[in-house]
């Protein structure tokens, strides 16, 4: 049996050994009387009641060399063998896709040009298969690395939201930057159970920089009013409000935008020239890309941006310019030169740009409606922090509908998790954590069940 058919097997066999959905952390009368009897005291059975946030891990080794993430959402899943893992079929590949190959990797040098020129800056999986050919539900799966419909799909964060949380004691007093910003990408997956303090950032790119960042009475009547919001209601953002964490979080929210107000560094980093967005394309992909460079120069506490690109769900006429090419030229300009300014800032070599739709599209020739469907191949790509560049793990067969080679130790396809794990591996964050503060008290995995061992990060991406 492979490993393939080993894993396939594990999944099968449901359900697996989980608690039940009902199995809440509680204490019998019985129980109680038992305890109060041995003489112990209020305060400690108080203290293991109150939640306190148990979490426990394996031993493993990380590669840590990102203090960065950028994660690129290519909405809608784009074509697999029209892109980063190329397929030429004569009469179907248009002749403009200029197929090149450069150190034994086919690409689309005429589609991508300037990507073209960057092969040796990044690396290609394309041995990745999805969980689910649904869009909402396949890009939800991305980006929290697990089922969105199972037990926890309704409370399970971001992983940008676990990034935060992880690096959260990392963040000096000066930092002002939440430590997850998502940049075009309203509907980005929330905080889950977490502190709304981790939630997504979410911002649309202006040349007018950040809303909201000045008021129009001017600075000293908004601190005046600022100081009077306080003497009214302080009492309420206090640890003894009957509100708990909710007033907490609403605390936080109104510390942390004040604390960007007025503040020099948030008009630089959140703000463009028109030169630097005809440079990156002159489009909101391209302005995204922009701002992303700004925040990780500006080192004000952002560790990880989502930036979602959509767009690519291209049933009908693929290959029209307003479709394929139009969107992979907007692709080409913004992540090149992100890629490029990256490299002349010194911040590439900390800095991980991951990249991947939801799933692949169908292969061969076009539908009859000129389109591609949906289907169960498709591609990751990796740069930055380290990352062997001009490296391609696993291959599919001519057509590019199924494996023919994983690439990698663990002999199957790679799965969303193990991309999760591979982003928390690069940022020094162990995959193997389990936090028993969740909800229900199931304990919460950072990668799905990491006790039995059965994702992983992809560590050939860093190997020669």
């Amino acid at each position: 049996m492979t490993e393939q058919e080993k894993f396939d097997k594990i999944f099968r066999e449901y359900p697996q050994p989980r608690k039940s959905f009902f199995a809440r952390p509680h204490l019998s009368r019985r129980c109680f009387m038992n305890i109060a009897g041995t003489g112990l005291t209020a305060s400690w059975i108080a203290s293991k009641m109150s939640g306190t946030t148990v979490i426990t891990s394996s031993p493993v080794t990380m590669q840590n060399t990102a203090k960065n993430v950028i994660y690129i959402l290519l909405a809608g899943a784009p074509s697999h063998v029209d892109t980063f893992d190329l397929k030429v079929l004569n009469g179907t590949t248009p002749t403009s896709f200029q197929p090149t190959t450069t150190n034994g990797v086919l690409f689309p040098n005429g589609l991508m040009p300037k990507l073209a020129t960057h092969m040796g800056d990044f690396a290609l999986v394309r041995s990745m298969q999805p969980w689910a050919l649904v869009h909402s539900l396949a890009q939800t799966w991305t980006q929290i690395g697990r089922n969105p419909a199972g037990v926890l799909g309704n409370v399970s964060p971001n992983i940008g939201t676990v990034v935060a949380i992880e690096k959260d004691p990392q963040r000096t007093p000066g930092q002002v930057f939440p430590t997850f910003l998502a940049l075009n990408s309203a509907s980005a997956a929330g905080p889950g159970y977490m502190a709304a303090s981790y939630a997504p950032f979410k911002v649309t790119p202006s040349t007018a920089g950040l809303k909201n960042t000045t008021n129009p009475d001017g600075q000293t009547r908004f601190d005046n009013r600022w100081s009077f919001l306080h003497q009214l209601d302080d009492p309420l953002r206090s640890g003894a409000s009957p509100d708990g964490s909710a007033m907490d979080d609403y605390d936080q929210f109104y510390t942390s935008a004040q604390a960007m107000m007025y503040n020099s560094a948030v008009t630089s980093a959140f703000s463009y020239t028109t030169a630097e967005s005809v440079a990156y394309g002159n489009n909101s992909f391209g302005n995204a890309c922009v701002i992303a460079k700004h925040v990780i120069a500006a080192n004000q506490g952002t560790r990880y941006i989502e930036i979602t690109l959509g767009g690519w769900d291209m049933h009908q006429n693929i290959y029209a310019a307003n479709q394929l090419p139009q969107l992979a030229q907007q692709l080409d300009n913004g992540l090149s030169q992100l890629i490029a300014d990256l490299k002349a800032s010194g911040d590439f070599a900390n800095t991980m740009i991951v990249m991947a739709g939801e799933f692949g599209r169908t292969v061969g020739p076009l539908t009859p409606a000129a389109g591609r469907d949906h289907l169960a191949q498709q591609f990751a790509f990796f740069a930055g922090a380290g990352v062997t560049g001009g490296k391609v793990i696993g291959s599919t067969d001519a057509l590019g509908a199924n494996i023919v080679d994983y690439g990698w130790s663990r002999q199957r396809a790679v799965k969303p998790e193990d991309v999760e794990a591979t982003i928390y591996s690069a940022m020094g964050i162990n995959w193997t954590t389990v936090r028993y503060d969740d909800p229900l008290g199931r304990g919460f995995y950072y990668v799905p069940n990491s006790d039995q061992n059965l994702f992983g990060p992809i560590n050939e991406l860093w190997q020669p």
